[in-house]
């Protein structure tokens, strides 16, 4: 395994942010970790990124203890936090010439994440002046100079436009398709079905849901229909229930039916139900 948690907790004084949560990731997967504000996705990230000591339990990054083994590990993954940390005053190229410099890496590899990243031509500009959308294609340039085996992405989307989005998703596919393992946490739900492999959901620190986006598709789903009949009266039926089944088959043998619409999956509505609370 990539990634593997196991019990791990997290306090904070009294508060358990994280609480006994166990994880597997694989290399080559895209992992999705989801959740409510303060269902614990921050401090784990903040675990593997080795800004917080797990409280009890054990973690441990392609075979190597986050905490008694960090040397090792800290050279293995790449991050891309939910907020910018670029020096304003440097160009886009003399930001990442600068953490090149750091990881021992030649500037063929900056030019290499600048142009993966859409921002070759954009390199010689002051950050200062950068859209929001450009500051986070940077942030996972930088993330991706030294070649990480693992990724960490804090709502890697947020701020893009539609092209950019597109651009980081297929980056994010293109890593894993090269045994890449990739964690990102997210809000957006479409995402989360075009590119994860697999996806927690976390509630109150504690994991609620581990599937496929498609397994968490069929299992939570509606399985109600939204039907117009022909006198303009408009019914819903839950096809779980056989009664309303039949009163169904019975509208659709009399002709009595205009329309009928199936429901589509909503992310929002499987969340609500596995957490009981709204997905902010």
């Amino acid at each position: 395994m990539s990634v593997r948690l196991e019990c791990l907790t997290v306090r904070y004084g009294d508060f358990t942010a994280v609480d006994g949560l166990s994880l597997e990731l694989r290399p080559g997967e895209l992992f999705g970790l989801l959740g409510p504000n303060g269902a614990g996705k921050s401090t784990t990230l903040r675990v593997l990124i080795g800004q917080r000591p797990p409280s009890s339990g054990q973690v441990s990054v392609l075979g190597h203890d986050i905490v008694g083994d960090w040397s090792r590990v800290k050279p293995l993954f790449g991050y891309v936090p939910d907020r910018e940390n670029h020096f304003e005053e440097f160009t886009g190229r003399h930001n990442l010439r600068f953490f090149a410099g750091l990881y021992g890496v030649p500037d063929a590899r900056v030019e290499e994440c600048l142009h993966l990243v859409e921002l070759d031509e954009a390199a010689g500009l002051h950050v200062r002046g950068y859209s929001l959308g450009m500051r986070r294609k940077l942030l996972l340039a930088r993330a991706l100079l030294h070649r990480p085996r693992i990724l960490y992405l804090d709502e890697p989307t947020a701020n893009l436009d539609i092209h950019s989005g597109k651009v980081v998703r297929r980056i994010l596919r293109q890593l894993v398709g090269e045994g890449c393992t990739v964690l990102l946490t997210t809000h957006n739900m479409e995402e989360v079905e075009e590119i994860c492999d697999r996806v927690a959901i976390l509630c109150k620190g504690r994991l609620v849901a581990l599937d496929t986006p498609l397994a968490l598709r069929q299992t939570h789903s509606e399985r109600k229909v939204d039907v117009i009949l022909r006198d303009g009266s408009r019914r819903v039926f839950d096809l779980e229930q056989d009664r309303e089944r039949g009163v169904l088959a019975g509208h659709v043998e009399r002709d009595a039916v205009a329309s009928l619409q199936t429901r589509e999956f909503n992310f929002h509505e499987a969340f609500l139900k596995l957490t009981g609370t709204a997905f902010d």
